[in-house]
């Protein structure tokens, strides 16, 4: 039996409130579950002590039996200490520019590199050198 710490829904319309159960991995997201660990209420400021509560020894427990978190429960795990911060991956590419605005900078790029190659480099002295005409 996959086990899943997970966030389970409560509260009104538009008023969310969220318990944070260990459930079955196959069971509904507001279903049946094994224990509530914690609770989180999105609708208090971020600095209010009621806004995140977990029972740590219980959420210790269950990761020690093989329970995974969920992304979200990650952070909130990360952030109390109790697990180590998941590596955060860019979900889209849109924001990215396409492939050929891609080459087009990569092309500027190594255009300028080899501008201020040709820059460093010291210019040859040849007027220095020449002798002077009809002395």
């Amino acid at each position: 039996m996959a086990l899943k710490i997970r966030l389970s829904r409560g509260g009104a319309k538009k008023r969310p409130y969220y318990r944070i159960v260990i459930a079955d991995a196959r069971s509904p997201r507001d279903g049946r579950f094994i224990e509530r660990v914690g609770s989180y209420n999105p609708m208090v400021p971020q600095d209010h002590p009621e806004r995140l509560q977990l029972q740590t020894e219980r959420i210790q427990h269950w990761l020690s039996n093989g329970a995974q978190p969920t992304d979200r429960v990650a952070r909130f795990l990360a952030n109390a200490g109790l697990i180590e911060a998941p590596k955060r991956f860019d979900q889209t590419k849109k924001s990215q520019p396409k492939e050929k605005a891609q080459e087009r900078t990569r092309a500027r790029e190594e255009a300028a590199a080899k501008a201020a190659e040709a820059a460093a480099q010291p210019a040859p002295a040849e007027a220095a050198e020449q002798p002077a005409e009809g002395a």
